[in-house]
C-alpha cells in the first residue's frame, strides 16, 4: 500500500534560490558584456579576463575558508580595478554618461562606422600633411576610428561638406585665404564630413611650445576615445599625432603613415570582436529563457508526479 499523502504543499524554496542565483549570474554576465562592448579591443580584453579570473578566485577562496588568500586576492582585485579605471577613463566616462542619460539599451549596441581604406585614404592624408608641413601651413584633422563623434563633444560642429578625401581638398581648406582654415577637418570613413570644427581645449598643463591646435587635439582625444588628431604646426611645420590625450611628436610623414596603418588595423580587430560578443549574448539569452521556462513549469510537473 502506498503511504498516505500528507496535506503539506511541497517546498519549492530550492527552486526560488536557484532562480535568484540565476538572475544574479545573468546580471553579472550582462554587466561584463557591456564592459566588453565599451572596451572592445582584443589587446585590452585580456586585462578584463584577468580581472574576472581574480574575482572568481576571490569568491572560491571565501567559500573554501582561506582568509589569508582571500585577503590578498581582494586587494589585488581592488588595485586592478583602480588601474583599469585609470587606463580606460574615457571608456568609463562614456559608460557613466550613458547611464546618466538613461541610455541603458544603447550600452548593448556597438556603434560602427566605415573605416578608412589603408591604401587610398591614408595615402591622401599623409601626402597632404607632408605638403602642409613643408610649407609650414597649420592644420588640424580629426579621424574617427570605430564610431562617430557626437556634436556635443565639440564646441562648434563647423560646416558640413561630405566630400571625398583628396590631397588637394585638404591643402585648399587649410590655406589662410580660405574661410574654413581656422578650425579642424573631421574625417569620417573615406570622406571629409565637416570643416571649420572648433574643438575644446585641454585643461592639462602643456609645454609653451604647443599652440592652440595641439591643445585642441589633446582636448578632443581626452574627451572622445574613438578618434585620432593630426596636427601640423604653423610655426615649425612639425607633425604630431594625438590619441587619448597624448601627443606623439615630432613625426615624419613616413612615421605618421606607419602609425595610422597600425592604428586602423587595430580598429579592424576591434570591430571583429563585436560579432563574437553578440553571438555570446544571444547564447546567454536563449539559455536563460530555457532555464526560466523550466523553473516555471517545475511546480506543475512535480505535482503531477506526486499524484
Amino acid at each position: 500500500m502506498p503511504p498516505p499523502l500528507s496535506g503539506k504543499l511541497p517546498d519549492f524554496g530550492w527552486a526560488q534560490s536557484l532562480l535568484l542565483h540565476s538572475i544574479d549570474i545573468g546580471l553579472v554576465l550582462a554587466l561584463t558584456y557591456m564592459v566588453l562592448l565599451i572596451i572592445g579591443e582584443r589587446r585590452t580584453l585580456w586585462m578584463v579576463r584577468g580581472l574576472i579570473v581574480l574575482m572568481l578566485a576571490t569568491a572560491v577562496s571565501n567559500r573554501l575558508g582561506l582568509p589569508l588568500l582571500s585577503f590578498v586576492l581582494e586587494k589585488l582585485v581592488v588595485g586592478s580595478a583602480v588601474a583599469m579605471a585609470v587606463i580606460f577613463q574615457s571608456e568609463f566616462r562614456r559608460f557613466l554618461e550613458q547611464i546618466g542619460r538613461g541610455e541603458i539599451l544603447q550600452l548593448f549596441e556597438a556603434k560602427r562606422r566605415p573605416l578608412p581604406k589603408s591604401d587610398s585614404v591614408i595615402d591622401e592624408i599623409v601626402d597632404a600633411v607632408k605638403e602642409l608641413s613643408q610649407n609650414r601651413t597649420g592644420a588640424l584633422m580629426i579621424m574617427e576610428t570605430t564610431g562617430p563623434i557626437d556634436e556635443k563633444d565639440v564646441s562648434v560642429p563647423g560646416v558640413k561638406l561630405n566630400a571625398e578625401i583628396s590631397k588637394e581638398l585638404l591643402q585648399t581648406i587649410f590655406q589662410t585665404t580660405t574661410l574654413l582654415h581656422d578650425g579642424a577637418v573631421l574625417i569620417r570613413g573615406s570622406r571629409v564630413a565637416a570643416a571649420g570644427v572648433i574643438l575644446p581645449l585641454s585643461e592639462r598643463k602643456a609645454s609653451r611650445q604647443l599652440g592652440t591646435r595641439h591643445r585642441a587635439a589633446m582636448g578632443i582625444t581626452e574627451r572622445v576615445e574613438n578618434c585620432l588628431c593630426i596636427v601640423v604646426s604653423e610655426e615649425t611645420g612639425s607633425i604630431s599625432l594625438a590619441e587619448r590625450g597624448v601627443l606623439n611628436r615630432p613625426l615624419t610623414s613616413n612615421q605618421l603613415k606607419e602609425l595610422l596603418e597600425a592604428r586602423f588595423s587595430t580598429a579592424v580587430d576591434r570591430e571583429a570582436v563585436t560579432p563574437d560578443l553578440r553571438s555570446l549574448g544571444r547564447k546567454i539569452k536563449s539559455q536563460g529563457r530555457v532555464l526560466v521556462s523550466r523553473l516555471l513549469r517545475l511546480p506543475s510537473s512535480t505535482s503531477q508526479t506526486k499524484k
